[in-house]
């Protein structure tokens, strides 16, 4: 079934939803921080202008004859700045402008109180602020146009600012939320998927037995028919049980795989154990089971003598699965240098390549020969992962599979060598030792 277009998956909509709730919340901040440095910023501005004001009115306060002079350091500071005009008022009410080009000044414009306002002097809007001197008033002003144009520069640069900032918070929110969900996705699919595969496994021995129990159930039977589907049963109760206990082994070591173990482990050892174990299974196949014999040293690592068993059991287990009648399997350990192998090769049909990248997951079987259930190998990755090894897979010289791992030897092992490439020209394929995903 074809994968919908990118947009249209659930979760790239919910990373959406989240991108724009994300967008939203920073753009209220956007807001509140810009106008709230805005205002801070025009009161910074502004009180400039009022301490300006100050220094004018007590300039005229100290001369009051030179008051309506320009003063070089008041009026011409910077070239931007507005100049400061001054009035002197009567207390009648009249007023007089000190400064060439000022503005008429109402009574209105100003506050008696000694205080900075601000007032609309012609056209422009102004900061007025007055002193008494004697029965009379000075009033300084200062145009309030520089402020506003630098409000207004402000406010320009923050409106453009603003939603390029907002469409990059929503594509990177976007973009790190797709990017987050795509292996939880890819995880819930594997799992809806292992369940489908699980419920497919465990419902062929089920009905099955149920078949053959409403068989009996139909009508009186001879004892040789009821023998052999009481055999039928047992054969499919037995791959039902080995299915159920592959997938609670699988399940506990997921949830908490106890560490490796410190000493070490023989690897032949375990390895001819396991031939010895399989050998009647392997004369059952007609298929000949045998032990390599040519480790020079001590093929010591440290791992869990069980989980090295189980490892080996699986790999021997299906080579004589599909070595076929009259076929061949291989097992062998090697030392070399600083590394241990353990490699089973049979002259099966092989692993073809572009099955490998799959050839770990659960349920997942290369061939559609044998009657496993997919689950072993699973089993045999989640060892190898555990005990810090790598697979290495290819053909072997036999014809069919080449399934080899390779751990670091034991500290207390001794020994040397170099290592010899696998039974291709080209060498072993690697296969990267990831955790494996349920499916």
């Amino acid at each position: 079934m074809k994968d919908p277009p990118l947009w249209r998956r659930p979760y790239v909509a919910h990373a959406a939803r989240v991108a724009a709730v994300a967008t939203v919340i920073i753009g209220a901040m956007y807001v509140a921080i810009v106008g709230s440095f805005d205002v801070v910023e025009r009161n910074r501005l502004v009180a400039q202008i009022d301490s300006r004001l100050q220094e004018r009115l007590a300039s005229a306060i100290r001369a009051p004859a030179t008051a309506g002079s320009v003063d070089t350091s008041d009026n011409a500071r910077d070239v931007d700045d507005s100049p400061v005009f001054l009035w002197k008022v009567t207390d009648s009410g009249s007023s007089n402008s000190l400064t060439p080009g000022a503005p008429h000044l109402p009574r209105t414009a100003w506050s008696p109180e000694e205080r900075s306002v601000e007032a609309q002097l012609g056209s422009g809007r102004f900061r007025i602020q007055a002193v008494r001197a004697g029965q009379d008033w000075f009033v300084a002003a200062q145009s309030l146009a520089n402020v506003n144009r630098i409000e207004s520069d402000l406010l320009l640069l923050e409106a453009i600012a603003g939603p390029i900032l907002l469409v990059a918070v929503f594509f990177g929110t976007l973009l790190v939320g797709v990017k987050a969900a795509s292996p939880v996705e890819l995880a819930r699919r594997r799992q809806l998927e292992f369940t489908a595969d699980a419920s497919h496994e465990l419902r062929t021995p089920l009905s099955v037995i149920e078949a053959e129990v409403t068989l009996s159930l139909k009508g009186p039977r001879s004892s040789d028919d009821y023998r052999a589907t009481l055999g039928r049963v047992s054969r499919e109760s037995m791959r039902l049980r080995d299915i159920v206990e592959d997938l609670l082994w699988l399940a506990r070591f997921d949830s908490e795989p106890p560490p490796p173990g410190d000493e070490p482990v023989d690897v032949v050892a375990i390895a001819s154990a396991c031939v010895d174990r399989f050998s009647a299974v392997a004369q059952r196949g007609a298929v000949s089971l045998v032990m390599g014999d040519d480790v020079k040293s001590q093929p010591w690592i440290n791992a869990p003598p069980e989980w090295i068993d189980r490892l080996t059991a699986v790999l021997v287990d299906n080579a004589c699965r599909y070595a076929g009648s009259g076929g061949t399997v291989l097992v062998a350990v090697k030392v070399t240098g600083n590394k241990v192998s353990l490699s089973v090769d049979d002259s099966g049909p092989g692993i073809a390549p572009e099955e490998r990248s799959k050839l770990f997951d659960r349920f997942h079987r290369a061939t559609d020969e044998g009657n496993g259930a997919g689950l072993g190998l699973a089993i045999a990755d989640a060892v190898v992962r555990a005990t810090r090894g790598e697979w290495h897979v290819g053909r072997a010289e036999l014809g069919g599979a080449h399934m080899e791992v390779r751990w670091h030897r034991s500290p207390g092992a001794k020994g040397s060598g170099d290592w010899e490439e696998g039974p291709e020209s080209t060498g072993p394929e690697r296969v990267p030792t990831q955790v494996p995903v349920v499916r």
